[in-house]
């Protein structure tokens, strides 16, 4: 099979979907590998790094979809890459359709097949291909979380870890599957004071064996509201597999929170689990709403391209062999993740969107 690899073109998105290694493989097994020129290139990998595996050059996006039959990207296409799709692409990407009927619209109409990293999914419910950039993201959370909180960029100037003699900061995150864990355990290891909400006893086990100064949560209404009023950041981790996220933090919560507090909403790729949350850009990460730092970057791990581009590769490489060999329709894992299929909705989740 021809496999296309095209340049990212969401703002500041820096990964490419396959490293040089993995498309090496590729080559190896007999499929003929095209990668644009130069998007490897913010990941720190040049062309001549793919070159000299056999994989070939295509010089722009237009002749990279004219080669490709499966098109294997990173994030969800915009407007250049939607010109260049057609009915018989197989697409292989991050999608998020639920918030974006626009989108979702766009691939009806042309026709193709859209498989999404997000909605892969297990016999037991893992989804194998969000884990590793859900890892990241929750450790990005933090990062950012704690940058926002310096008093120069509008945060209420307080030091999360804290030291003898004062606070220690408070986090609230909600969700412990593999992004929220990742921000509990990052936060809690700095130091912080850490609560997290969830419904299912074995995540909240877990969490709690992460410290003693982790907290684990069911998440009441009125407990949620006790605990958000005294948060330092919050982080917003709840997923509900290919559907809108539920907003677990209203703005009647927030109006009870401390000026210059922050909050992170990793599931704003799912529209966002905050009531008040919009996406953004890493061009423009933040706004103020209810005199609290909003940061709703819908590509977070884009910002470290080289671990993410690594970390995903390696995690969808057996998967794009599945699909490059046509002899894919057997494994359930892979039909599980159509989202759109010939100008139909076929995702459970999404057959319900208002187009």
């Amino acid at each position: 099979m021809r496999i296309g690899i095209p340049s990212e073109t969401k703002t500041l998105e820096g990964r490419v979907a396959l490293v040089p290694a993995a498309a090496g493989d590729l080559v190896n097994r007999g499929h003929e590998v095209w990668v644009q020129q130069g998007a490897g290139l913010k990941s720190g990998f040049a062309d001549d790094a793919y070159t000299r595996l056999g994989v070939k050059i295509a010089p722009d996006a237009a002749a990279l979809y004219e080669k490709g039959q499966l098109i294997v990207k990173v994030k969800e296409p915009i407007e250049g890459d939607l010109a260049l799709l057609r009915p018989d692409h197989l697409l292989f990407c991050y999608l998020h359709l639920a918030p974006l009927p626009e989108l979702t619209r766009r691939l009806l109409d042309i026709g193709l097949t859209g498989v999404a990293f997000e909605t892969v999914e297990l016999d037991n419910g893992d989804l194998p291909l969000l884990a590793p950039m859900s890892v990241i993201a929750g450790k990005i959370a933090v990062q950012v979380g704690t940058h926002y909180l310096h008093q120069p960029l509008g945060g209420k100037g307080k030091l999360l870890g804290g030291l003898p003699s004062t606070e220690r900061g408070k986090v609230v995150v909600f969700g412990a599957g593999v992004a929220g864990g990742a921000s509990a355990a990052l936060a809690a290891a700095g130091g912080s004071n850490v609560v997290v909400f969830e419904k299912r006893a074995d995540r909240m086990d877990q969490m709690m064996r992460l410290g003693n100064n982790v907290t684990a949560l069911y998440p009441y209404d009125e407990v949620v509201a006790r605990e958000v009023a005294s948060a330092d950041l919050i982080i917003g981790a709840v997923l509900v597999t290919g559907a809108v996220a539920p907003h677990v933090v209203t703005r009647e919560m927030m109006k009870s929170m401390e000026n210059g507090s922050v909050l992170v909403d990793i599931s704003i790729d799912q529209g966002g689990c905050f009531e008040s949350s919009r996406a953004t850009t890493w061009k423009e990460p933040t706004y103020v709403e209810e005199g609290l730092t909003h940061f709703c970057v819908t590509n977070m791990p884009g910002a470290v391209p080289q671990t993410s581009s690594q970390a995903i590769c390696a995690a969808i490489l057996p998967w794009v062999n599945k699909l490059a060999s046509g002899q894919w329709r057997d494994n359930q894992a892979l039909v599980r993740g159509i989202n759109v299929e010939g100008g139909k909705l076929v995702h459970p989740a999404l057959q319900g969107m208002k187009l």
